[in-house]
């Protein structure tokens, strides 16, 4: 896709985005990684970092490395805490975004986090899958337990609702044809 037009891929925890990010890549779309950028803009921005170390305290920074475990567990212990977070970090990471030449984003958290209110989006793709597959997923991703996963499933706003705002849906179940739907979805908005 050689225009202007800004397209996310989005879903929750779990859902299998980046391998959907990997096929649209091997087609020549190029997607920009919310998260990557996110910790990327961390490790390099030092007025992220100052506001960061105000928010979370001294041990977000452990010799200049950024301890991703304080952040979580600071994350899972409030809505405040996440908006809080969110209010620092996605100013940064839309500015980017929009200085980067990239049409096509991946966020996790498009809509719970106004991150889709900062970029003028023209189609919303949600990638999906049953909450047991994103559970195992999450659980084999993270080597955490069942019970952790849940909680950061139940963080992020429902699937349903995700769904309800998008233009179209991806199923990732290890089932459906990845593949074909994508390529329908992409001669559509073509």
């Amino acid at each position: 896709m050689k225009d202007n037009r800004k397209i996310a891929i989005t879903g929750g925890i779990g859902v299998g985005k980046s391998y959907v990010c990997s096929l649209l890549d091997v087609r020549g779309i190029h997607v920009y990684d919310c998260d990557a950028a996110a910790k990327n803009l961390i490790a390099q921005n030092k007025s992220l970092q100052a506001e960061l170390n105000l928010l979370l305290g001294k041990d977000v920074f452990i010799n200049g490395i950024f301890n991703k475990h304080v952040l979580a567990q600071f994350l899972l212990e409030s809505d405040d805490n996440r908006i809080a977070v969110n209010s620092i970090i996605h100013p940064a990471v839309a500015n980017d975004f929009i200085s980067s030449g990239y049409n096509w984003l991946e966020s996790a958290i498009l809509f719970d986090s106004g991150f889709n209110k900062r970029i003028a989006l023209d189609k919303v793709i949600c990638v999906t899958a049953p909450d047991e597959v994103r559970i195992s997923r999450i659980m084999l991703r993270d080597n955490i337990s069942r019970g952790r996963a849940l909680e950061w499933i139940n963080k992020q706003m429902p699937q349903k609702e995700i769904l309800s705002m998008s233009d179209f849906e991806i199923v990732n179940d290890g089932i459906a044809n990845l593949e074909e739907q994508i390529d329908r979805i992409l001669s559509i908005i073509k």
